[in-house]
């Protein structure tokens, strides 16, 4: 799937919980925290890392592309 920002970045929870994959931002905190996502094919724990256009994030089987 592919999800367009209109910013420089979103941070990564919000990114999740925009691109409908979780109920909540607190939903979407717990799968960062429990090392369920990664960006650019490594763990992200980080759950207001600045995620960029260009990058890919993973959930599962799921992959995101940010495009701008």
């Amino acid at each position: 799937m592919q999800f367009k920002i209109t910013d420089e970045h979103i941070e990564l929870y919000k990114l999740i919980k925009a691109a409908d994959l979780v109920d909540s931002g607190a939903e979407a905190k717990q799968l960062i925290a429990e090392g369920h996502v990664k960006r650019q094919n490594e763990v992200e724990t980080r759950k207001r890392a600045k995620i960029v256009a260009g990058e890919i994030i993973t959930i599962g089987d799921v992959s995101i592309e940010v495009i701008s």
